[in-house]
């Protein structure tokens, strides 16, 4: 199989898909558009990371590709519609710069609580500011977390350490697993009102684009914002108003709406935010870890294995997964016997599960004896 990739990534993952005997291209250069459809060509497997489009218009072009890897969590650089249509799986790498992802936050919820960069820079130029930074403790804070996924929960674990009360607004998590993380599960609103820090840990999406603006900026009042998710997010010139002029007492930032961040940006103006060039899943292990996970993604799909962390495709924890797995290939063979029994045309399909198999994810066993059923009919489908 042909890989072609189209932004860097750690040798790690290159050298997983060499050792499995596949041809691995790199072109970091490509700027979307014809001239990637023209690289796409017999090509099956594309890994990028958030620098290359991967637009409709480059999946109508790309007649031999089965999978998108995308080195790291947010996919909204993917047209994952279209890869449906297309029969092409996406899949992302949300655990390996995890880790990584949350020490950056809780980094950037210090330095924006203590002024560690204005003071460093203060000292640097020769002044012994001491008097003109008075910091503020985060024992005994509230802690607002928009979005409890895996960052967000793994950011509420360790400042929950630090002695702070948790707060989160999900729609998508249940009030026991907020509360198993020691959060207490609210609205919107509320958590925003309730905070004294709050970070942000949702994907860019239209529902979330500009989510926190000027409303939810007075209802944060004197507290401090941090976003090390997803720019576009939050409205930067909104912020860079409530930093400079109030209520806000200060802001850190790793991620913007543009990025490189414009010269012309308001944020950078702004003495009390406090910006970093995206470095949340800058770590060495974090990188390996990416490349890594999203390289056995791609094999995964060229060997016509159950894609663990797709997103266009039933996928499964990777701790449920090898009780799952007996029942993967069973599922498929059941599917394959029962179409060719059946001397009629199939018209629906009923897959019932009794037994220790009903208490787990069964969406994949499900896709794969769909997969069986469809096979002896010569329709051309993946999970």
């Amino acid at each position: 199989m042909r890989i072609l990739v189209t932004d860097p990534i750690d040798d790690a993952g290159l050298e997983t898909l060499r050792e499995a005997g596949h041809e691995v291209e790199i072109d970091y250069d490509l700027d979307g558009g014809p001239a990637l459809v023209e690289a796409l060509a017999g090509v099956h497997g594309l890994i990028v990371r958030s620098g290359t489009e991967v637009t409709r218009e480059v999946l109508d072009g790309a007649a031999d590709l089965m999978i998108v890897g995308r080195a790291g969590i947010g996919v909204d650089n993917i047209d994952i519609d279209a890869a449906t249509e297309h029969g092409v799986i996406v899949a992302n790498a949300p655990e390996g710069n995890v880790r990584a992802a949350a020490e950056h936050t809780v980094a950037m919820t210090f330095a924006a609580a203590r002024s560690i960069p204005q003071a460093h820079t203060r000292l640097k130029a020769g002044d012994w500011a001491k008097s003109d930074f008075l910091g503020t403790e985060v024992n005994n804070k509230t802690l607002g977390i928009v979005g409890l996924g895996r960052v967000g929960q793994e950011v509420a674990k360790r400042l929950n350490n630090l002695g702070m009360d948790l707060v989160a607004y999900d729609p998508y998590i249940s009030e026991d697993r907020a509360e198993q993380i020691g959060a207490d599960l609210v609205e919107f609103e509320a958590c925003i009102e309730r905070a004294d820090f709050l970070t942000v840990h949702t994907p860019l999406t239209p529902e979330t684009e500009d989510l926190i603006s000027h409303d939810e900026l007075e209802l944060l009042g004197e507290g401090y914002l941090i976003n090390c998710a997803r720019g576009g997010v939050v409205d930067e010139a909104a912020l860079a108003e409530a930093v400079e002029t109030g209520p806000l007492k200060g802001a850190a930032l790793d991620v913007f709406a543009e990025e490189p961040i414009s010269p012309e940006n308001p944020l950078l103006d702004v003495e009390d935010v406090i910006v970093t060039p995206h470095l949340g899943a800058s770590t060495e292990a974090a990188q390996e870890n990416v490349a890594t996970s999203t390289a056995e993604q791609v094999l995964a799909a060229f060997n016509d294995e159950p894609v663990l962390n797709a997103l266009n495709a039933p996928s499964i924890d990777k701790s449920a997964f090898p009780r799952v797995r007996p029942y993967i290939e069973l599922a498929e063979t059941a599917g394959r016997i029962a179409a060719q029994l059946l001397d009629k045309r199939v018209e629906s399909v009923d897959i019932r599960y009794a037994g220790e198999i009903a208490e787990e994810e069964v969406d994949l066993v499900t896709a794969s004896a769909l997969k069986g059923v469809f096979s002896p009919l010569e329709w051309q489908v993946n999970a």
